[in-house]
This record gives C-alpha cells, sequence and structure tokens, in this order.
C-alpha cells in the first residue's frame, strides 16, 4: 500500500532530516512543535526579518519545516502580485515598517555578540544548574505521583530549553550568516570560508582534551585498562576524573535527538573507548595560513571588515557547539531517564514487555495521567512502537506543497533585504532548503585530505556505533553536536543529510576528519563493509574496487 505525504499546512515543504531521524517519537513531535515556531517568531521579530516563523510539522513520523513569511503566510499563491503593489505592501504595512526600523538597528549595534558573552557567563551556567537538579533527584525513591510529576518536570524542562535553543540559533547562525553573506561579494567559495572557523570551537574539542589528560594518567600508571570499570579503578585520581568528565554528560542523548536515542552514559563501552581514544590537536598555524591566503583574496579595502566578521563568525562557533548539548540534548536525555524509570515500574506491574516502551506516549498522556498505571495499555505502545519502525523505512518527498517564488530582488529595504539574504544561506548551508547535489554520492567536503577506508553503514547512529572499528568511516544518515563524544574513532565521516554548515560538518572539521555531507545516496548506494573513498576536495565518496 502507498502511503500519500500531503503537506501539514499551506505553503512549500522542506523535509528536515539533519536533526531528526523518520518515525519520531510523539513527546518529541510535542517538543518540536511547541518550542520551535514560537523561539523563531520571536527571534524573527527581534532581529527585524520580514519573516513570521518557521513553521513544525510531522508527516507519518517525518520532519518537515516551511520559512512562514509574514504577509499572506496562509495564503500563499503560485502567481505573486504587482511588483508595484509588493512595492508598497512592503513600505507601508506597519509591521513591515517595524520590522525595517528594527533590522537597521540590530545591523548596526550586533547583538549577538552581547547575547554570546552572556552565554558563557550567565545563560549556560543557568541551564546546566537545572539540568544537574533534575540530574540528582533519586528517581527510585520518588513515589508513582512524584515520579510523574517529575515526567511533567522533565518535559516542560525541554519545551523552555529547547525555545532558548532555537532563539539561541539566530546569535550563532546570524554572525556566521553575515560572515558568509558579505564575503560572498569578494568571490570567496563558502566551503573556504567556513574551513577558516577551524578551532573556535573549544566545546567541541572540549571533551577529547579531558579524555587526552586521563589517558596520560593512566599511562603514567603503568595500567592497562580494558573496560570502564578497570578505568575508574586505576586509582582515585582516575576515577575522579573520570566522573567529573561524565557529570555533564552522562545524560546527554548523543547518537540522535529523539528519545529513543542513547545517552552517553549509557553505553559504558563507548566512553571508555571515547576516553582512550581521546588526543589534543593544535591547527591553529594551519588556519591561520589559510586565513592569510584567503585574506589576500579580499580588496583592500575590504580586509578590515573581513577581519571583523571573520572575528565574530569564529565567537559565535563556540555557542552553536555548546548550545545543542546543553540546551536541547542534556534535557532530553533526563526525560529518557525519567521514562525508562516509569517504563521499569510498568515492567514491575507487569503492565508492559519492555521499559522502552514508556518512550511511546504522548503529551497529553503525560499532563493528564496522574500515575504512571494509568498511561496507555503495553498493546497500544507496542502499536506505536511498531508503527514508528515501519515510519522508519520510508521514504518521504524532499518536499511538499506547492513551490513559493521568493519575492523579486529589490523589493526589500536593504536593511531587511540582507536578512532575508542571510537566512536564506544560512538554510542553504544548513541543508535545510531541500536542495541536493545532482550525484548521489556528492555533498559538501570537510577536510583537504582524502581518506580510503572500510564503511560502516548503518540506518540508525546506534547500529553503527555498535559495529564501527577504529579508522572506519562512519555512514550515517546525521550526527549532532554531542557525537564529538564518540567521533574521534572515526577514520571519516559520509552523511545522507546536512550542509557545510551542519553539525556533521562542523564537528569533522574541529576533529580534523575527512567528510562528505549530505551525500543523498549514502545509506543507500555505500554496501556495508565495503572499501571506499571519501574525498572532501571533489566533496565525493568513491567505491574502491
Amino acid at each position: 500500500m502507498s502511503i500519500a505525504f500531503e503537506p501539514p499546512g499551506p505553503g512549500h515543504w522542506a523535509l528536515d532530516r539533519s536533526h531528526l531521524p523518520l518515525g519520531c517519537t510523539p513527546l518529541i513531535q510535542g517538543i518540536m512543535t511547541e518550542s520551535e515556531p514560537p523561539a523563531m517568531r520571536r527571534l524573527f521579530r527581534d532581529l527585524g526579518a520580514p519573516l513570521d516563523t518557521i513553521d513544525v510539522g510531522f508527516v507519518h513520523g517525518a520532519m518537515y519545516t516551511r520559512v512562514r513569511p509574514l504577509l499572506g503566510a496562509d495564503k500563499p499563491s503560485a502567481r505573486q502580485p504587482p511588483r508595484w503593489l509588493m512595492w508598497l505592501g512592503v513600505r507601508l504595512h506597519p509591521e513591515m515598517r517595524r520590522r525595517n526600523r528594527t533590522a537597521g538597528v540590530v545591523q548596526q549595534e550586533e547583538p549577538w555578540k552581547q547575547v554570546i558573552a552572556d552565554w558563557h557567563t550567565t545563560t549556560k551556567p543557568q541551564v546546566e544548574a537545572a539540568n544537574l537538579a533534575l540530574q540528582d533527584v533519586d528517581l527510585p525513591a520518588l513515589d508513582g505521583a512524584g515520579l510523574m510529576g517529575h515526567l511533567r518536570d522533565c518535559y516542560e524542562h525541554c519545551v523552555r530549553n529547547w525555545d532558548l535553543h532555537f532563539w539561541l540559533h539566530g546569535y550563532d547562525l546570524g554572525p556566521l550568516g553575515q560572515y558568509l553573506f558579505e564575503a560572498s561579494s569578494w568571490g570567496i567559495p563558502a566551503t573556504e570560508l567556513l574551513s577558516l572557523l577551524e578551532g573556535a570551537s573549544p566545546s567541541t574539542t572540549g571533551p577529547a582534551r579531558e579524555c587526552a589528560a586521563i589517558r596520560a594518567m593512566v599511562a603514567a600508571s603503568g595500567a592497562e585498562p580494558t573496560t570502564l570499570s578497570e578505568l575508574t579503578a586505576v586509582s582515585s585520581d582516575v576515577a575522579l576524573a573520570v566522573e567529573r568528565y561524565l557529570r555533564p554528560r552522562r545524560w546527554v542523548l548523543f547518537s540522535r535527538y529523539d528519545l529513543d536515542g542513547i545517552a552517553f552514559g549509557e553505553r559504558s563501552d563507548l566512553v571508555f573507548a571515547a576516553i582512550m581514544a581521546g588526543e589534543e590537536r593544535d591547527t591553529s598555524a594551519e588556519v591561520a595560513a589559510r586565513t592569510a591566503a584567503v585574506r589576500a583574496r579580499v580588496p583592500v579595502a575590504d580586509r578590515a571588515r573581513f577581519d571583523e566578521v571573520l572575528r565574530q563568525a569564529r565567537d559565535a562557533m563556540d555557542l552553536r557547539d555548546d548550545n545543542g548539548p546543553t540546551t536541547a540534548e542534556w534535557p532530553a536525555g533526563l526525560l529518557r531517564r525519567a521514562l525508562l524509570e516509569a517504563g521499569r515500574r510498568l515492567q514491575e506491574g507487569g503492565h508492559v514487555a519492555d521499559p522502552a516502551l514508556a518512550l511511546e506516549i504522548t503529551p497529553t498522556e503525560l499532563r493528564a495521567t496522574p500515575l504512571p498505571e494509568g498511561l496507555p495499555a503495553g498493546a497500544v505502545l507496542a502499536e506505536r512502537r511498531a508503527a514508528r519502525s515501519a515510519q522508519s523505512r520510508l521514504d518521504p518527498p524532499r518536499t511538499l506543497g506547492p513551490a513559493e517564488p521568493p519575492p523579486p530582488e529589490g523589493l526589500l529595504p536593504p536593511a531587511m533585504n540582507r536578512l532575508a539574504g542571510t537566512t536564506q544561506l544560512v538554510l542553504q548551508h544548513l541543508g535545510m532548503d531541500g536542495a541536493g547535489h545532482a550525484h548521489a554520492l556528492a555533498g559538501a567536503g570537510i577536510g583537504a585530505v582524502s581518506v580510503r577506508a572500510v564503511a560502516c553503514v548503518a540506518v540508525s547512529p546506534e547500529d553503527a556505533l555498535d559495529r564501527i572499528e577504529p579508522g572506519q568511516v562512519l555512514v550515517v544518515a546525521a550526527t549532532t553536536p554531542a557525537y564529538n563524544l564518540v567521533l574521534s574513532l572515526a577514520g571519516g565521516v559520509v552523511t545522507a543529510e546536512g550542509g557545510p554548515m551542519s553539525h556533521a560538518a562542523v564537528l569533522a572539521r574541529e576533529l580534523g576528519i575527512p567528510a562528505v555531507i549530505g551525500a543523498r545516496g549514502a545509506l543507500t548506494e555505500i554496501p556495508h563493509g565495503a572499501l571506499i573513498e571519501v574525498d572532501p576536495v571533489a566533496g565525493e565518496v568513491r567505491l574502491v574496487p
């Protein structure tokens, strides 16, 4: 039976597989729809963008997004009004006039500089403290009503922090988009511009540095541990260092954003492997040389501006990569933890056969149910899981709904036109515009050196991480920022989704791993176990006979 994919609303929708896998859990669908549209609406208003928000819709478990225009969003037309009428509407509509004034102020004041500074001094410490408060709750000590209350607290914590997550992206992607937008006039390819951001994200390379320090302690002791328990038994100092490393990461979802992903601390084997593979990299000299070469191609009169937009983009990189694990993947991991405790109790009471079936409940059920025993029966939850499993094997169309023609060039006032162009550029380089490369094994190349290695291909990240051997090429649909906890095991990376600014690209760039991002045929045309060549310079993956 064929399954029809209908647009979740008016307008043109693009499939987004770079963030959520197919067959999303009901709770994550709820968190996304409750957090991203209001956050983006507030962000666009704050920045003066001529856009309303980014709408989110789910069709058979697949996530679609639509950039919602400020005017006429619910009645899009394939034919645009006369240009003169659109020109007048932009300049006379009260909200468009307000947005234009705001856009001008934003471009003068560049508010992301303050937001980025606040992240390090105030915002991040507050989120981490709230995460730890929920993490430190003794779940087995809670009665049934207490556990359901804790579950609701975790869900609302996710909604609040995912809202913050999306809002913050305007202040990390803003400077990055500004950098690409302004530098495009100097004729420098985006791939070269983005390569100059390598080394600007301590939050990405931080775990590897911590792991390298633990490895050094182990080497100095002369011990040769083979498991995490053996590692922590080396000495009290090593055990304390491992606990410091794990405390803010134990319940971070690293394999995917959804609740059926795995939290880092649930896989002691991967924790051990990541620690023992940790190493420090210093590419500052290489990046400085590349920067000087690119700067020499910038017109002399524009070099000071190039220096400034590059500096702001580098400042934004750490927030971009720190944002996800702190505000999204850690809160979601805490919700998973509480759901599994509810599932364990349901299993003990004979209500479900598998504790993980608790992941199938809906936001309405979570909010309305006073005790775990009041949640849907195990058979109902099992049916939902089977339906999601079937959805994960679908091949949804990359776009839904009729194309919406962009406004003619020169229609918007200069300040708003710049913001609109920057936003479109960001979506394109994130791989969220629904476009793709003509060649199924071509994408955005990251790195300067090719690698030949065996491909570890998996439709789920968990499967890949079960099977990957050090040095193999990890081939998955997409990655999350928290993959930096284990990606050091891979010799190369290939993803089917994303673009040169996606998390997979950033991780590969920071960790020095050759990658091709957004090769749409990666999961279908690369056999598991095949010898492949990842050529980041050409942006291609080739099967080696």
